[in-house]
């Protein structure tokens, strides 16, 4: 089994991933898992935050679009409130409102799932655009 090399973030110097601090300098090393994460996002790795809730609001948009259910997923809470109600008010109303809301819910999951992980994140998690 080889072991790790983990270079000193101040002054470069190769040691093993077993030592807690540089043999060069005495600087605290980073453990092998932040160093893993900091080589990803130096090299351009994809993380994008919140893009793991692209599928399952996509889903539940699809599905339970008229319900709002992928609104709370994304955290916008208003949003699936005004969508419950206008679904639930809907059902007293001949149902229209109930149909529009689930059409707007439908169309909301398509264009999550058609969407990059990259562009989900910017559009819906950092832009926080909460329509279409």
């Amino acid at each position: 089994m080889a072991t790790k090399v983990v270079k000193c973030p101040s002054c470069s110097a190769e040691n093993t991933g077993l030592e807690n601090y540089c043999r060069n300098c005495g600087n605290l090393l980073t453990n092998a898992y932040e160093n893993q994460q900091m080589q990803r996002q130096s090299s351009g790795g994809e993380n994008h935050p919140g893009a793991d809730k692209r599928v399952a609001a996509g889903i539940c948009g699809i599905l339970l679009g008229g319900l709002g259910i992928h609104k709370f997923i994304l955290g916008y809470t208003n949003e699936g409130v005004i969508m419950l109600v206008i679904q639930i008010v809907g059902w007293f109303l001949c149902g229209i409102p109930s149909i529009v809301v689930s059409v707007i819910g439908l169309i909301e999951g398509i264009m999550y799932l058609t969407k990059s992980d990259e562009e989900f994140s910017q559009t819906y998690v950092i832009g926080r655009k909460p329509w279409f």
